[in-house]
């Protein structure tokens, strides 16, 4: 296997853990509204991201920064064509961050209200973008030669078609259905009986809008059309079992198999692609490959060697940390939550 092909392979896997982690993440913040009735509930399940939220950030940077030094005709395209979008999902992230940190100074419940929707807006608008983002990449955008480069040439609105905003609708649907297992596993009382009928609902919705994504991409793409079936049925026994096990109150193996079947869906993304990293829908000859877009094979050998080694390390490290604050959260354990921050005290978020 070359250098070009673990590097993809290494990409894929970043963007799976980024949306397995990031994407509880999200939903969380969406449910927000939905899963809590007073101040002790919100702050209840705003304390269940409190120690994680930041560090399921970074495997989006890892992905980024990964697709720079090993694809940079890759990263290059993708970031002057897809600049609005993913300018959005970065206001998005920065006014998510901003909203967890800053609802909690200052005493006043409207303060905290404002903030409270900025937190749900600022979810959603990511959990939808990357599905379009995803969804243009495997579907192909206009990319052709200009002055002895492969450039986008299309708008915005080129990445507004059916296909990409369906792509859309599955991404925030299964991370609303991935953060409701999640406060379900981390919340006790009534956070986690909302958290689960909110799942079970959620999840259908999800469902039948990745079964009509699915067969699209299946019937986009005969020539590879065994595996992408394969790993569709992959992802649809999963998500069926997660909610299975949501309707039995397994929690713990309900987000093992939304995870796995973020998973699939990932891989099968990811594996309709390859060995292109762009496609481009005006001609093949002027599509993006692992070949064309990639460093040299120096720099491939130098990035590996520092995966090798950081790699483990960021992974226990993380590990420890959901470990570590493995235990249930309930709005029993947030005290005098209209207390705000006058006293000094330092109070969840």
């Amino acid at each position: 296997m070359d250098l070009q092909t673990i590097w993809f392979l290494l990409i894929a896997v970043l963007w799976i853990g980024y949306f397995i982690l990031e994407g509880f993440d999200f939903g969380v913040g969406m449910l927000l509204p939905q899963v809590s009735s007073n101040e002790a509930d919100r702050r209840a399940v705003l304390t269940t991201l409190g120690p994680v939220w930041d560090g399921n950030e970074v495997w989006l940077l890892v992905a980024g920064g990964a697709t720079f030094a090993a694809f940079p005709e890759w990263y290059a395209t993708l970031f002057s064509g897809f600049y609005l979008p993913l300018f959005l999902i970065l206001v998005g992230l920065i006014v998510r961050g901003v909203a967890f940190e800053y609802r909690s100074k200052y005493g006043k419940a409207e303060w905290r209200q404002r903030w409270d929707i900025a937190i749900v807006v600022a979810s959603a608008i990511p959990a939808l973008l990357w599905g379009v983002a995803f969804s243009n990449i495997v579907r192909g955008v206009p990319i052709e030669e200009i002055n002895g480069h492969l450039e986008y040439t299309g708008g915005f609105f080129n990445l507004l078609n059916p296909y990409s905003l369906l792509g859309g609708i599955v991404t925030l649907t299964v991370f609303l259905t991935h953060g409701a297992i999640f406060l379900s596993l981390k919340t006790a009382g009534d956070i986690r009986k909302k958290s689960r009928a909110l799942a079970t609902r959620y999840g259908l919705i999800a469902a039948v809008a990745a079964v009509a994504y699915l067969v699209w991409t299946i019937i986009s793409l005969p020539e590879k059309k065994t595996i992408v079936l394969v790993l569709s049925a992959l992802v649809a026994i999963f998500w069926l079992t997660a909610l299975g096990m949501n309707l039995r109150g397994r929690e713990g193996w309900a987000f093992i198999f939304s995870s796995l079947a973020i998973v699939s869906f990932v891989s099968d993304l990811f594996y309709a692609l390859y060995p292109r990293v762009m496609p481009s829908s005006i001609s093949s000859k002027f599509d993006l490959t692992i070949t064309n877009a990639s460093s040299t094979e120096y720099t491939l050998k130098v990035m590996t060697v520092v995966a090798v080694i950081m790699t483990p390390l960021v992974l226990i490290y993380q590990g420890w940390t959901y470990w570590v604050f493995r235990k249930r959260v309930s709005a029993s354990q947030i005290a005098h939550p209209e207390r705000g921050v006058l006293d000094g005290d330092k109070l969840p978020l």
